[in-house]
């Protein structure tokens, strides 16, 4: 079988090494990839979002499944161009895609169909976005209403906050289109995690549980990013809890999607904040994750394509899979000055070390080949990911490799998963990890 992953970030790195290690794959394609997926695929030069040129490319090299990884070529309708011309994409189409590609209709679809989630209301214009803030006063979370890579959810503390979200989004419109609309919900008060399934659109298979880290400095502070560092499992994620998310959220929300004559099939995840209340709806992503997925993968021990096979064929209720027990832990290596601006072309030593070092892998993210060299070509560069036999473990090898690797205004967090090392020490042996 010959297989095209689409993108070029570390969730595609990661997804091209499991595809790649089936016994079903004979040839695994990359558009566009980078330097670490060429070591293990054929890189195309396409960009992600080129449609029309990854579709003449699959039906010309014979592709017989394409895994769409972000989000954008989703929203733009990859899945309903490729299968209008009898080829086989793995993720949501178009319709479905809205559930992310739109955070107006993912909050009114909740609203709707009584999903958990944040009291809201949406505006079209910054005056009344405004009027509506000083009613309410802070704090509050402003969302711009398209895709806008993570960076757009803005919590505000104060009016002042508020009133600069709306500016940013709305009047300088540093999102771009994504800033037509935007969404103002109350603050959830609580810890995030990510709860990502696939789903044929009848069955759901839910992977463990994740933790990600979108702020950019160490202790949650700064601007969101697309996400700092991840692990897998998080003992926030108690078996009870998983097993509400699972059925209140996923299930329910894969059934007004039905409903709604939007039927949903690919990978669904949900971003968690787990409350006092009970669990809410922070957002819908219609793909997986980035970082989630580095870590995820590196615990899957079954094969990763019957599962995405099944998922397309509606025969997901027949499908096993197993997980290695061992938590997993990525921390991001990103570009000084992320998520603002940052320089590319910086040369990257130390990978050939960390690539020995046991039960880590080091997925590519921004990185490119120039003059025999691997140098940066993004914001984040590199996603860090090692397994251990606790998430303590897991923790401190990976930023044993962390260490080994340098490129000139390298930066990461230092306190990836710690959060959750606090809180099992303090447990004393009784919080447990959901595997």
């Amino acid at each position: 079988m010959k297989v095209l992953v689409v993108g070029g970030g570390g969730r595609e790195h990661a997804l091209v090494w499991k595809i790649a290690d089936s016994p079903l794959v004979d040839r695994v394609f990359c558009a566009p990839g980078n330097a670490g997926i060429a070591e293990i695929a054929d890189c195309v030069d396409i960009p992600a979002t080129d449609i029309m040129r990854l579709r003449k490319f699959a039906r010309e090299n014979s592709i017989e499944l394409t895994v769409v990884g972000p989000e954008a070529p989703l929203v733009k309708g990859i899945v309903d161009a490729f299968e209008g011309a009898g080829l086989r994409a793995f993720g949501p189409n178009q319709q479905a895609a809205r559930l992310e590609g739109s955070k107006v209709f993912a909050k009114q679809l909740m609203q709707r169909h009584s999903i958990p989630t944040a009291p809201f209301r949406t505006f079209n214009a910054p005056e009344r976005a405004k009027s509506y803030l000083d009613m309410v006063g802070p704090p509050v979370v402003v969302k711009a209403d398209g895709l806008a890579a993570g960076k757009a959810a803005i919590v505000c503390k104060s009016l002042k906050d508020a009133y600069e979200a709306i500016d940013r989004i709305m009047i300088r419109r540093e999102f771009g289109e994504a800033g037509e609309q935007v969404v103002i919900e109350g603050f959830l008060q609580g810890e995030e995690a990510s709860m990502i399934a696939f789903t044929d659109g009848r069955t759901i298979a839910v992977l463990p549980s994740t933790q990600d880290h979108k702020a950019i400095y160490d202790g949650d502070q700064g601007p969101n990013t697309g996400g700092m560092g991840a692990f897998s499992p998080t003992p926030l994620i108690t078996d009870e809890l998983a097993g509400h998310i699972e059925r209140e959220i996923l299930v329910q929300t894969v059934h007004a999607m039905n409903r709604d004559d939007k039927p949903y099939r690919g990978a669904i995840y949900a971003g968690i904040m787990a409350t006092e209340d009970g669990p809410q709806v922070l957002e819908f992503n219609c793909r997986l994750g980035d970082p989630e997925t580095q870590p995820l993968l590196m615990r899957m021990e079954s094969d990763l394509v019957p599962v995405l096979l099944a998922t397309l064929d509606g025969t997901l209720e027949g499908v096993e899979v197993q997980w290695d027990r061992r938590p997993a832990l990525c921390v991001v290596m990103a570009s000084g000055g992320y998520p603002g601006a940052y320089r590319n072309g910086l040369p990257i030593g130390g990978l050939e070390e960390a690539a020995k070092m046991e039960d880590v892998m080091v997925f590519h993210a921004g990185t490119a080949m120039e003059e025999g060299r691997v140098v940066t070509s993004g914001g984040r560069v590199l996603g860090v990911t090692a397994r251990g036999n606790t998430i303590k473990e897991a923790k401190d090898r990976a930023y044993e490799a962390v260490k080994v690797i340098h490129f000139e205004r390298a930066y990461y967090r230092t306190d990836i998963g710690q959060k959750a090392v606090d809180r099992l020490e303090a447990g004393d042996g009784e919080t447990e990890l959901v595997f």
